[in-house]
């Protein structure tokens, strides 16, 4: 094993000791997102950011945790530690090994400013020049096996984190709709989380919202004004 392969393993295996892991699933219609992601991505690159999907989950995982804050919580011994930053870590998968840096303070940042911290730390992480302060600190995971190919998985706490949400496969599916067979774009979304701490109407609530969120992309982007640009958000 690598230094870092050596890492990432006795990472996991505490993390599997030490959480008690329940993964909920849920099914998403992505369609209106992607139509979202097309009308965008121009106006985005002549900003000099290129915009993927990934940026619409933060946002919506994002206004998810502050509804229910306590899965941006972290567990020390028997206390609840509730955090006030959302730091939002995005798993990367390299040549070399799994590395997760951190979009901090997300809740701050618009769509635009979510991209463009994802454009940057991932290009760092690829070349291998992420700082220590760029991993640090996360308080909730975000982590994407649909990029593969995976259809379904159960992602691993990253400790002391009490939530990782898991992203998969996009692909078109024939799906019931108002009594019409419609295709959309569909995919599955699941949130491990630790149940010493999170119980399933937080975990199942927090995915209603996201869910909400991802299948009416204007309230996540415009929320009630919808005069807003969208680089103004």
């Amino acid at each position: 094993m690598t230094t870092m392969r050596k890492s990432i393993a006795e990472h996991m295996v505490m993390s599997r000791r030490t959480s008690a892991h329940v993964t909920t699933f849920f099914e998403v219609d992505v369609t209106n997102v992607m139509k979202a992601r097309e009308k965008m991505k121009a106006e985005f690159e002549r900003s000099g950011v290129k915009l993927t999907v990934t940026p619409f989950f933060v946002q919506a995982a994002v206004n998810a945790l502050k509804r229910f804050p306590i899965i941006n919580a972290s567990l020390d011994g028997d206390t609840i530690v509730y955090k006030r930053a959302m730091n939002i870590g995005i798993a990367v998968n390299l040549e070399w090994g799994l590395i997760v840096p951190v979009v901090k303070n997300a809740d701050e940042k618009n769509l635009l400013g979510i991209a463009r911290s994802l454009n940057e730390l991932g290009d760092r992480a690829r070349n291998k020049k992420l700082a220590p302060d760029d991993v640090k600190d996360g308080t909730f995971t975000i982590t994407n096996g649909g990029v593969f190919g995976s259809l379904m998985s159960t992602p691993i706490l990253n400790p002391p984190q009490v939530g990782i949400l898991g992203l998969h496969k996009i692909e078109e599916r024939p799906v019931a709709q108002n009594g019409q067979v419609v295709i959309r774009q569909m995919m599955y979304v699941a949130l491990s989380y630790d149940h010493r701490v999170v119980d399933g109407r937080e975990s199942v609530s927090f995915l209603v919202r996201v869910k909400e969120l991802l299948e009416n992309p204007h309230l996540l982007l415009f929320g009630k004004d919808p005069v807003k640009t969208l680089l103004e958000l």
